[in-house]
């Protein structure tokens, strides 16, 4: 499995980035794409914001919509790209930090810390499996002050703590800011 983790902040271009490297899969080893997002379309702003990502990707990738049940979501994904096809798979997730905020607003007791160690259990599940691919887009939100508010505060420890689990086990990290990535990790440089 390769894991590419794509940080970057509000409007830094990581999305347009993440399918770009999406396409490379796609046309260099001939990998199905799959779109998974994380956003819920509660309010109009949201709605344009997902309506132009939509418009901005290529219209054959499947979409699949999951705002909590991330792991569950590429575990079925999985399943059933490997009895359809034998091609290799790549899946790009957008995003975790809207995932994470989806969690920890959920009104499900604990849900965040379910989620995030099924999602884990599931890298670690596949982490042999070369026939996969997966770009994780993320908002890195570690650069600012320290919140005032307990939830606030709570959604950037979370994510933090997020963003270094998944780089540990990343072959590929990287930062984007004004549309140009910035390589933290390689697999030629780990």
């Amino acid at each position: 499995m390769t894991i590419h983790l794509i940080l970057g902040g509000a409007r830094s271009g990581k999305s347009s980035f993440a399918e770009k490297q999406a396409v490379q899969y796609e046309t260099s080893v001939k990998s199905h794409i799959y779109y998974l997002a994380t956003a819920q379309s509660l309010d109009g702003e949201m709605s344009a914001r997902i309506k132009q990502h939509q418009l901005q990707r290529p219209r054959h990738w499947p979409l699949i919509e999951s705002p909590i049940e991330l792991a569950n979501a590429l575990k079925n994904i999985i399943a059933k790209h490997q009895s359809e096809h034998k091609e290799t798979m790549t899946v790009l997730v957008d995003c975790l930090t809207l995932w994470l905020s989806n969690c920890l607003c959920s009104t499900r007791n604990h849900c965040w810390q379910q989620e995030k160690q099924l999602l884990l259990e599931l890298l670690s599940q596949y982490k042999q499996s070369s026939e996969i691919n997966l770009l994780f887009v993320s908002n890195e939100v570690g650069h600012g002050i320290v919140p005032m508010g307990e939830l606030s505060r709570d959604f950037v420890d979370q994510a933090g703590w997020l963003h270094q689990e998944i780089a540990a086990i990343a072959s590929q990290v990287d930062f984007i800011m004004a549309g140009i990535p910035l390589t933290l990790k390689s697999k030629e440089h780990k």
